[in-house]
């Protein structure tokens, strides 16, 4: 297999996409692109169920803990990267081997994204004014209305991604969600993407093993060093399922840490459902449920895919 491939593992959180990935990427003797819109913060480590450090001193991963926690990552810029990282593997005849749950980002590798309209700063105030006034939620339920797809996907009230969707909406008149979804989703002749499930049951254990697991890591303890550090617990990157949880504990003292951790699992339940119902919507992608499988066929059958393709590229 000498023609180098781009392989996507999407599929929703907890499914084992990392595991998977990085099964892969030994045997293939190839670094991991990281498509998760939190991974690529640095400090978010347990809530992001990042690799710990052993494995990605072990395996090369592209766009992990390269940003600051106050700024902000894209799927645009993301997009842009891939195209640098696809560029440098190829030189090397290695694959590109993608794994993580951001739809977005994953939608930017399959398909350009479509070219939004600058930001307004006017439009940004506006909406800044509103949430400070009526609190994220108005914000949440005003992008419902104009654009349930976005809203839907949010991974909880994401300010940035929230006043950015609204923003364009009120620019252009066109939901943010349909300007990329305009043209069908077709997988390019040299791409694979497989969709990793599981059966529900087992996927609700997964999710909350998981996130006693990271209870017991220092979930808490992460969340109250990063406060500590001076990051304003209203930043997008913190805004999110795992950390917004946490500080309605350690700041606002509205729930308890026992509380924290049950709503952090019933949350990633609710996101896990809005990924697979979004990730059903796409065509030309391989499910992979791995229930009653074994990580190593899963693998062969990833490979021998890869195998067939790059036969016929």
């Amino acid at each position: 297999m000498t023609t180098p491939l781009t392989v996507i593992l999407t599929g929703p959180t907890a499914t084992g996409k990392t595991d998977l990935a990085l099964s892969i990427a030994r045997y293939l003797d190839t670094p991991v692109v990281s498509a998760d819109s939190r991974q690529c913060y640095r400090y978010l480590n347990i809530g992001t169920a990042k690799p710990p450090p052993a494995v990605l001193e072990e395996i090369p991963h592209y766009y992990i803990s390269v940003l600051d926690p106050e700024e902000t990552g894209t799927a645009a810029d993301f997009a842009e990267k891939a195209i640098s990282w696809k560029s440098d593997l190829d030189n090397q005849k290695r694959s590109m081997l993608v794994a993580g749950g951001s739809t977005l980002y994953i939608e930017s590798l399959i398909r350009p994204l479509d070219p939004l309209p600058p930001k307004s700063d006017a439009n940004i105030r506006e909406l800044e004014y509103l949430a400070e006034k009526n609190g994220l939620k108005e914000i949440h339920r005003k992008l419902q209305e104009v654009d349930p797809d976005y809203a839907q996907r949010l991974d909880g009230l994401n300010p940035h991604r929230m006043f950015r969707a609204l923003d364009v909406w009120m620019q252009t008149g066109i939901p943010f969600s349909r300007l990329h979804q305009n043209r069908d989703l077709a997988v390019p002749d040299n791409m694979l993407v497989f969709c990793l499930d599981r059966d529900r049951a087992e996927l609700h254990e997964r999710i909350n093993t998981r996130v006693d697991q990271m209870f017991e890591a220092g979930l808490m303890d992460e969340v109250r060093s990063l406060l500590e550090m001076g990051y304003d617990p209203s930043l997008p990157s913190l805004r999110t399922v795992g950390y917004r949880e946490c500080i309605e504990c350690l700041v606002h003292q509205r729930i308890t840490p026992v509380e924290a951790r049950e709503q952090i699992k019933a949350h990633t339940r609710q996101y896990a459902r809005r990924q697979l119902t979004w990730f059903r919507r796409w065509k030309g992608v391989q499910w992979l449920n791995q229930s009653d499988r074994t990580g190593k066929s899963i693998r062969e059958e990833v490979i021998q895919a890869m195998k067939q393709l790059a036969d016929h590229t």
